[in-house]
């Protein structure tokens, strides 16, 4: 590989309406985006800075200028996940070279990366915290039948509720984002086990994994706040019955798909997530999810505008990227 030209940009991109989870709420998706040039040829990559571990979109784009030379010299997937830290700034560029050398070599990322030729994955969609009628409300609009409801406070089972009763054929995800306490989850697996919910995800706060040791077996649960990359699966498969992998956070496709594969070995379930961003933050985990048993790509669902040519959603499916958007 030659030379390449690095250029890092801020995307600011307003939602439909505030996207709320029991840690806070947001109005807007805040993305850092990469694209990496060479020989006429352009890849892309997009990436959330994840707050809960003290990224900003100010420190992605400081960490990313950081490696410039290292990045323009013509670095390598391999070698770039030895010189940054997983996280944001990592995941922008690691698929903007996943997404340059398909553009450079005609060959799609699927078959770069050993995947499955992809087709439409279906996808949860979120149904944002809020009261259990506005929760409600919400499912009765949502497309598709796999609807993640995100979860917090005292009131959970009134929302797990009153969503199935809005929806009854919906198989449901709750999302606790670590909101829960020990006292909560049996009570909580008793009652979502008769009302649709088929996996809970992150009861409780990333560091108490040990309690889930002794969780009830009603309905799978999942890591997400606890999991970061490969190295953490044998340790989370001892608490976890499934392992949500976010590219963001695991800093790419190469350590995603790492991820995926450790989980399979330990005997986990997968499902494969995001955080709220546009349709070039989700084209790589789209085909990822080919090998999950469940996925949550929704973030474009809650944009006000997604980027021009992205994903196209379906009565709750997304169909995998165009070669000339990415990969």
């Amino acid at each position: 590989m030659g030379h390449l030209r690095l250029e890092t940009a801020h995307i600011s991109s307003p939602l439909k309406a505030a996207f709320a989870i029991s840690r806070g709420s947001k109005t807007s998706a805040e993305t850092v985006r990469v694209v990496l040039s060479e020989e006429g040829n352009a890849g892309r990559g997009e990436s959330v800075p994840y707050e809960r571990h003290g990224e900003t979109v100010q420190s992605v784009l400081e960490e990313i200028e950081a490696m410039r030379a290292a990045i323009e010299a013509g670095i390598s997937r391999d070698a770039l996940q030895g010189l940054m830290k997983p996280g944001a700034a990592r995941c922008a560029v690691d698929c903007a070279l996943w997404d340059l050398e398909a553009k450079k070599t005609g060959t799609p990322v699927w078959q770069l990366a050993g995947l499955p030729e992809p087709g439409p994955v279906e996808t949860a969609v979120t149904i944002s915290l809020d009261t259990p009628d506005a929760m409600a409300a919400a499912a009765k609009t949502a497309p598709g039948r796999l609807l993640k409801l995100k979860l917090g406070g005292s009131d959970s089972i009134e929302r797990i509720k009153a969503v199935h009763e809005a929806r009854p054929e919906a198989r449901l995800i709750v999302d606790a984002n670590e909101g829960l306490s020990e006292g909560d989850l049996p009570g909580l697996v008793k009652s979502a086990a008769r009302l649709g919910v088929v996996l809970i995800e992150q009861p409780f706060p990333a560091g108490k994994d040990e309690a889930l040791m002794r969780r009830p077996g009603a309905v799978a649960i999942c890591a997400d706040e606890s999991a970061h990359t490969s190295a953490d699966i044998q340790m989370l498969a001892r608490s976890y019955d499934a392992v949500n992998v976010k590219l963001d956070k695991a800093g790419g496709l190469t350590e995603a798909l790492a991820m995926v594969r450790a989980a399979r070995g330990a005997g986990m379930g997968v499902m494969v997530g995001c955080m709220v961003a546009g349709s070039l933050s989700m084209a790589p985990a789209v085909l990822l999810a080919q090998l999950a048993d469940a996925a949550d790509l929704d973030g474009p669902l809650w944009l006000a505008s997604d980027i021009e040519g992205g994903l196209v959603y379906t009565d709750g499916m997304v169909a995998p990227p165009g070669a000339g958007f990415w990969g």
